[in-house]
């Protein structure tokens, strides 16, 4: 696909990994990684507009497909399945995201460059019907009180067992714990080693590890992590296996942790109480 002017590929990593070698053509937007979202009507509209025309000054108007990457599946905490739901979020109709990301790619001998494209900007159309991917605040909250859908965290287990409150540190977020009636499966566990680094697991595989905490292909599933990014791993292997009603809280721990009016549940899951923090 390089050499057809159709494609535009999305390299999602830091600009220092990116200017060190990326894919021919490849444009960096390593925003798609940083972006911390919140999912009242303003945050969601701030981030629509911003992704929009960040996809947009790379050359997409929604003719060509984009494909997107990061260093390998378990290095860039899902960073290119988050670029791939932002996209489908917006509507866009054609996002394939390089499997086993640049690892692979470079493992294979294939061509890397330092040069920098000059993209001419383009714009879409934003699909409003396509947002049904990503669930606000609100509707997490009636995820949270409908026991037929499952809320499936997919944080590293320091984070599960209430030990750290993110990635950024332990105390980043003001509470450390999980949303109630949480699940949890660690989304390293939708990858398995290969010659060319981590990869997907086959569907059958994925099944089984979903059918571990009650989640078949007809279950309703809300994904969350801490800020959507690992979730979005989580979510494309999901789809990819076969279940059907998957979506993502995209503002996850990151946005729920710090409302001290929501529930969580805090100390380790097999000996956990739901809590609800009392204002001062």
């Amino acid at each position: 696909m390089l050499g057809n002017p159709g494609t535009v590929v999305i390299d999602t990593r830091d600009p220092a990994s990116y200017a060190a070698g990326h894919l021919p053509g490849a444009v960096n937007i390593h925003d798609i990684f940083t972006y911390l979202a919140t999912s009242t009507p303003e945050g969601v509209a701030a981030m629509r507009d911003k992704f929009a025309a960040i996809f947009g000054a790379a050359g997409l108007s929604g003719e060509e497909t984009a494909v997107i990457y990061e260093q390998s599946m378990n290095t860039g905490f899902g960073q290119s399945c988050r670029g791939y739901v932002l996209l489908r979020y917006l509507g866009y109709p054609k996002v394939k995201i390089l499997h086993g990301g640049y690892a692979a790619w470079t493992a294979a001998g294939l061509p890397v460059t330092t040069e920098v494209p000059t993209p001419v900007a383009k714009s879409f159309a934003i699909d409003p019907k396509a947002a049904d991917i990503l669930v606000d605040l609100e509707a997490m909250k009636a995820a949270v009180a409908d026991p037929n859908i499952v809320k499936l965290d997919t944080r590293d287990v320091d984070e599960w067992i209430a030990d750290s409150s993110s990635p950024y540190g332990k105390d980043f977020c003001p509470r450390k714990g999980r949303i109630p009636g949480a699940v949890w499966i660690e989304w390293y566990r939708m990858m398995k080693p290969s010659a060319a680094g981590p990869m997907f697991k086959s569907k059958d595989e994925i099944l089984a590890e979903c059918a571990s905490v009650g989640v078949t292909p007809d279950t309703p599933v809300v994904l969350y992590c801490f800020k959507g990014a690992r979730a979005s791993n989580t979510l494309v292997a999901l789809k990819e296996a076969g279940i059907k009603d998957v979506s993502l809280y995209f503002g996850s721990w990151n946005e729920w942790s710090r409302d001290p009016s929501l529930p969580i549940e805090e100390g380790l899951p097999f000996a956990s109480s739901a809590s609800k923090a009392a204002a001062a």
